[in-house]
């Protein structure tokens, strides 16, 4: 299987009216059918807003390293693949499907354990049908 590197992006709204930045990844059929990822670890990230329920720009910079630093550490091996990420209305979230949450939780503390301590909270789920990305593909037709 080949892991490609592919996303759409688009933009939703909360209950509120915030904007929700949405990019999902696209051309990983391959990995949702294996069975292989049968489990949705979500990071959830939250943060001070600077603007219209946005992260500040140093804030911003801060996630995009530790995205980046996960992304790349889970997927050298395909432990798990990054699926998914929202900004908006004060949180980041980050989903990622994984062999073995257990070993993803171990791999995400040995990752960041010298940046300072982050506002980071964790969910895991069964999701072997991987319906949460199946919801986020929907949101392709309002995005590019």
């Amino acid at each position: 299987m080949v892991l490609r590197d592919n996303w759409f992006s688009a933009a939703a709204e909360a209950d509120n009216g915030a904007p929700i930045f949405i990019n999902g990844r696209i051309d990983i059929e391959e990995f949702r059918t294996s069975g292989k990822f049968p489990e949705r670890v979500e990071i959830y990230w939250n943060y001070t807003p600077a603007y219209n329920h946005l992260p500040s720009d140093d804030e911003g910079k801060l996630m995009e390293e530790v995205l980046d630093i996960l992304k790349r550490a889970a997927e050298k091996d395909k432990l798990a693949i990054l699926t998914g990420v929202y900004t908006g209305n004060d949180e980041r979230t980050m989903v990622f499907y994984t062999r073995n949450s257990r070993a993803f939780g171990l791999l995400l503390n040995e990752q960041l354990k010298d940046l300072p301590l982050l506002p980071l909270q964790i969910y895991v789920e069964k999701d072997a049908q991987w319906n949460e990305y199946a919801e986020m593909l929907e949101a392709r037709e309002y995005g590019e």
